[in-house]
């Protein structure tokens, strides 16, 4: 059968209203009258409403078949479709995803194409099409769509026959590429075919190697690290374990250090340098349970945990912790989690950090210590002065330690007593220009973690410096940044209960944004739950496809509905399909 353009179509972005908030899509879609110019990044009248989803030079021109739209008619008992119902700007006769591959060329027109990947979808596929798990299904049934990559400019219209120019030398195709990230059965030898194929997109052959890797890796973490940054070796333990406060250390005006053993025979389990752990802390019979995230700051081990505490000004788990805690009391601790995580290499290890954000790269610090690692280790502190400088000693005797280690001090406001070239190197905050004089390496791995100002300012400068973004790693203590595509000012407001009467479901307890709050089953999710108390989230597909809301699960068990296409990491879950079967913590 001779492959044939049906329609042209395109649309500019416009802004729509959908659950109360402002979405801005360029989904809507229409045919084109005559011909049109197809240029590098776009068609002539067409625009993307989220650029970072969609758009550029590997998503120019989104590609969708004929004989999808029949089968999608079928399958949902609709006869309504127009030209571009699924937002593409190709609707074509033949190239089906099962046998076009990544890395065909065609030429439509005047114009050449390449295939470059599958289309990634997103909720907004499911707002044009009225059908929320459009986004899942285009994928469960194996009939995603395309986009091409435009090699050769030129003009396109309605009618035209599409000729294949060239086949990809690896035979994998469209359908097969997209079911090897979002499906489960990750094999090895189809990944490796897959990374071989030049034409696949950056950001497919970057979460394809990011699986990859993780399948060599000695201890492989679970989940999909393809889709998020969530996955990571199981949680020790599920739910809260009682802990002993064995030692209390004074490490600075301001920063206090307790140390936990177990209260019985069984052994912790030792966390991975940078993991923090979650304690649950109620200073008075009568007061709200308070949820707070700490880092793990010593040596991992299976024997205890040290966990270094700031005093906050009004904070109540802090001044609970610093002014009420005595040796031998319990407190409930969750197993470490996190993905801050020392990544072992041979190559140079830049630490830096400022006030309390020290902890999780002290552990860090430790872990290479411990182990005389060969690798260049640069340890950067900012405090505001000698009083403000916790772990001097300890830091200062772990840098000795190693062959190639080097240490900074930064003090923004040094004391009277506090002497230049003696307690601190520089008068000033650390920045990526000090970094460049200092003649760090640019190649290193660098581990940031500190106020969110500093860590922002400090990653920018990084990277306008050079540094490749994978190999900048940043720990956030509070909640997370959120990410809403194509949402038109997203609210800022604080953690809240939801507006309208109290649920009377189980209770949910968000630990970073310290919301404890009882389920109201009027929400479909979690996902929409969280947004009605202003939590902040990450999601794309609100449909357990993209994982982008994978979160951790504390404590507590979920359903989910629909059924995830992969399920997340053991110890995580997908807010976006899931609600609380009883009470439950999640680390959000």
């Amino acid at each position: 059968m001779i492959a044939r353009l049906i329609s042209v179509n395109v649309g500019l972005p416009r802004e729509i209203t959908w659950r109360g908030k402002t979405i801005r899509t360029g989904v809507w879609k229409s045919p084109v009258v005559g011909r049109v110019i197809v240029r590098k990044l776009n068609i002539d009248g067409d625009g993307q409403g989220d650029l970072a989803g969609h758009g550029g030079v590997n998503r120019a021109v989104m590609v969708y078949q004929l004989d999808s739209y029949r089968y999608w008619e079928r399958q949902l008992s609709r006869t309504d479709f127009s030209y571009g119902q699924f937002g593409e700007n190709f609707t074509v006769e033949g190239l089906p995803d099962v046998e076009v591959c990544i890395g065909d060329r065609y030429r439509i027109g005047t114009a050449l194409f390449e295939v470059s990947q599958p289309r990634v979808t997103c909720y907004r596929l499911g707002i044009r099409m009225d059908e929320p798990q459009m986004a899942a299904l285009v994928v469960a049934h194996h009939r995603p769509g395309f986009y091409f990559r435009v090699l050769q400019e030129g003009e396109v219209g309605a009618g035209d026959e599409i000729v294949k120019v060239a086949e990809a030398s690896e035979r994998m195709n469209v359908a097969e590429i997209d079911a090897l990230l979002y499906l489960p059965n990750h094999a090895s030898e189809q990944l490796e075919r897959a990374l071989r194929i030049r034409a696949l997109s950056q950001g497919w052959q970057d979460s394809f190697q990011a699986i990859l890797q993780n399948q060599k890796s000695e201890t492989p973490a679970q989940g999909n690290p393809g889709l998020t940054s969530e996955s990571a070796p199981p949680p020790a333990w599920l739910g809260f374990r009682q802990l002993k406060v064995s030692r209390i250390n004074r490490e600075s005006a301001s920063i206090v250090s307790l140390t936990l053993t177990p209260t019985d025979n069984r052994p912790l389990v030792a966390a991975l340098p940078g993991q923090f752990i979650i304690l649950r802390i109620q200073p008075k019979p009568d007061s709200p349970v308070l949820l707070r995230n700490y880092s793990l700051s010593d040596l991992p081990s299976a024997d205890q945990y040290r966990v270094s505490i700031k005093l906050e000004v009004n904070g109540a788990a802090s001044t609970y912790l610093h002014n009420q805690l005595r040796l031998g009391d319990l407190l409930d601790v969750a197993a470490p989690r996190g993905n801050f995580t020392l990544q072992p290499g041979t190559k140079p290890v830049v630490l830096v950090s400022a006030g309390v954000g020290a902890t999780p790269v002290l552990a860090m610090l430790h872990s290479l210590a411990h182990e005389i690692s060969p690798r260049e280790v640069w340890w950067l502190f900012g405090a505001r002065n000698g009083d403000e400088h916790p772990f001097a000693r300890e830091s200062h005797d772990l840098i000795k330690a190693l062959p190639k280690g080097r240490r900074f001090i930064a003090y923004s406001r040094p004391g009277y007593g506090d002497r230049l070239g003696v307690h601190f190197d520089y008068a000033g905050k650390i920045t990526a220009e000090v970094l460049e004089k200092l003649r760090a390496p640019s190649d290193a791995d660098f581990y940031l973690c500190g106020p969110t100002g500093f860590m922002r300012d400090l990653r920018e400068g990084l990277v306008a410096w050079g540094v490749s973004e994978n190999r900048v790693h940043t720990e956030i203590f509070g909640p997370g940044e959120a990410m809403t595509p194509g949402v038109i000012d997203a609210p800022h407001a604080s953690p809240h209960p939801p507006e309208g009467p109290v649920g009377s479901g189980p209770r949910v307890s968000f630990a970073r944004s310290g919301l404890n709050v009882c389920w109201n089953a009027k929400f479909t999710n979690l996902l929409d739950f969280a947004e009605a108390c202003d939590v902040p989230v990450r999601w794309a597909c609100r449909t357990g496809v993209c994982h982008n809301c994978e979160s951790g699960l504390i404590s507590g068990s979920v359903d989910y509905q629909p059924e995830p296409l992969e399920p997340p990491a053991e110890g995580n879950l997908l807010i976006c399909c899931s609600r609380p079967k009883g009470d439950v913590v999640i680390d959000l």
